[in-house]
């Protein structure tokens, strides 16, 4: 353990970061407050093999992040084994000419990117239309998009094909657009 680490001090110091961090891909707040006392626990049971690399924060959130992904793992097991019964997707595009179909077409934004305003009221519709995508879908979304992840660790650490993420990434973005517009934007 190198004389820097102070487990004593984690939790003044760090809760509320990881705290905030599984809240923003997990969105539940009981859910995050036990992943976060298992990063702790976890992090106490590993601190020999903490070598004093990186910060304890980077150390802990890395702790975390895998604990995340083991959540969405178990999740994207259950969604497989529902998604079997429930197989239907409506066809979005033209199979001939590969476009939008006219009843699913994409209608444009009407939002001003630059207004504060309405960013606040973006970011509070766009929270919504996430928590509605299946655990699977946001879970590769969110690794994706929020946490940068690369497709191809996506794919390892959620075992998955590169084909089922690039569909399942397709379906998360036409749902996404489909619940913005639905909610006027």
């Amino acid at each position: 353990m190198p004389s820097d680490a102070d487990p004593a001090n984690w939790v003044d110091r760090y809760a509320d970061y990881l705290y905030a961090y599984a809240l923003n891909r997990l969105d539940d707040a009981e859910l995050c407050r036990d992943l976060v006392q298992e990063t702790f626990l976890a992090a106490l049971e590993r601190l020999g093999e903490f070598r004093g690399e990186s910060s304890e924060r980077t150390w802990l959130t890395a702790i975390l992040r895998y604990k995340v992904i083991d959540l969405y793992r178990k999740r994207n097991a259950s969604w497989l084994a529902e998604s079997r019964t429930h197989e239907h997707q409506p066809e979005y595009f033209d199979l001939e000419t590969g476009h939008w179909k006219q009843e699913w077409e994409p209608r444009p934004m009407r939002v001003d990117p630059e207004d504060p305003a309405l960013q606040k009221e973006l970011t509070a519709i766009l929270k919504k239309c996430l928590e509605r995508l299946p655990a699977l879908w946001y879970s590769i979304f969110s690794m994706k998009h929020m946490d940068d992840t690369a497709t191809e660790a996506i794919c390892r650490e959620m075992k998955i094909s590169s084909a089922n993420f690039w569909v399942i990434m397709h379906r998360a973005k036409v749902n996404l657009r489909a619940c913005l517009q639905k909610e006027g934007l």
